[in-house]
């Protein structure tokens, strides 16, 4: 069904509207599956452009060649299908939170009762670094891949952006499958330095890692000037292909909205995922900024962040106030494909290293996509 034919001022109100396929909302799919269909039988909706959620956490893999392109993909269709809900296959472009209104980017209008948001955030690249043919956004990840995986071989790559995602990208790129000859790569960590907020022994692991298969890395900020590639004084070209893993920027559509927003301008949230502002919205996931502590932008948040958006869903469609909270633990578990049959494990203070956490986080991440993608298979 198209945005346009979900309501536009004729159709039937959404008791229930979600935007977004991300993680958060995969799990209340799965709630809803096996409760047997949404909280009182409500009309729900979900309003996403993709057809697939693709899991970003097996994207290096991929392109190091250990998974097949299309491994880490959930149907979110049959998923919805599956779980009661319609899919609507467009995009939110406006929020009128007063009127209960979601304008799509197709033209459509869905009117609802409650709405939660898993969109994510936006790529920023060209804000950062400037404009350029070659700049490649990580976001959205889907068009990452496609583009990515119609690029002939490359020489040359810089990867922009020092956090857990670009270091997975520098090492997965320069360990690219299905090219005669590695590219040559630099990763240009940004003005923070490799890894901020990592233990030092982790980044002595991944220092070290990066060494040993010839990553350059280049402290700075990387930016286009005059068509050319720089990080302060130093020039980074050529460049056949620049990856930008800067992190996401809010959505225009949630400070013009007039919800609760950050200094950055995502969606503010209690310990219970509510809008702060307006309690019939909820949302998840990189779009949404809790109040109450400092999160990071990390897919493992919206994880584990989905049942409880789930719980307190099911008590809002009940006229219950929300009682579930996500609380985060003390240190999140983050598992760095080295591209090269290897991982880097952090856990907080602690780190580790070698083939056997790689194929944890393969395990971990192929039990992930399994357990929703078996549900939606089961239409």
């Amino acid at each position: 069904m198209q945005g346009d034919d979900a309501n536009s001022g004729r159709g039937e109100r959404a008791e229930l509207l979600m935007v977004g396929g991300g993680h958060a909302h995969v799990a209340v799919l799965a709630d809803w599956i096996r409760q047997g269909g949404p909280p009182g039988g409500v009309r729900a909706v979900l309003l996403t452009p993709e057809r697939h959620l693709r899991y970003s956490g097996m994207v290096p893999g991929w392109i190091a060649g250990q998974h097949g392109r299309d491994e880490g993909l959930v149907d979110l269709a049959a998923l919805a299908a599956r779980a009661g809900a319609e899919w609507v296959a467009d995009r939110c472009a406006a929020l009128d939170p007063e009127a209960r209104v979601v304008t799509c980017a197709g033209g459509g209008r869905i009117a609802f009762g409650i709405a939660s948001f898993d969109t994510g955030g936006e790529g920023r690249a060209a804000a950062l670094l400037g404009s350029d043919p070659c700049l490649l956004d990580v976001r959205p990840i889907g068009a990452f891949v496609d583009r990515l995986a119609a690029m002939p071989a490359l020489a040359r790559v810089v990867v922009a952006g020092g956090g857990a995602g670009g270091v997975e990208l520098a090492f997965a790129l320069r360990n690219r499958a299905g090219t005669a000859a590695r590219p040559e790569v630099t990763l240009v960590t940004g003005a923070g330095g490799l890894l901020p907020g990592f233990a030092d022994g982790v980044r002595a692991r991944v220092t070290r890692a990066l060494a040993r298969q010839g990553i350059a890395v280049v402290e700075g900020d990387a930016r286009f000037e005059g068509g050319t590639l720089v990080a302060g004084a130093t020039s980074l070209e050529p460049a056949d292909l620049v990856v930008a893993a800067t992190g996401s920027a809010a959505p225009a559509w949630v400070r013009a909205s007039g919800l609760a927003a950050d200094e950055a301008g995502f969606l503010l949230v209690d310990a219970h995922q509510r809008s702060t502002s307006h309690p019939h919205i909820f949302a998840a996931g990189d779009v949404a900024a809790r109040i109450d502590r400092a999160l990071a932008h990390a897919g493992v948040h919206a994880v584990f962040a989905g049942p409880v958006l789930a719980a307190n869903l099911r008590s809002a469609l009940a006229g219950e106030s929300p009682r579930a909270t996500y609380h985060p633990r003390r240190h999140s578990l983050y598992l760095l494909n080295t591209g090269d049959g290897s991982a880097i494990l952090s856990y907080g203070p602690l780190s580790a290293e070698g083939r056997w956490v790689l194929a944890l986080k393969h395990r971990i991440d192929k039990a992930w996509i399994a357990k929703y993608a078996g549900l939606a298979a089961a239409l």
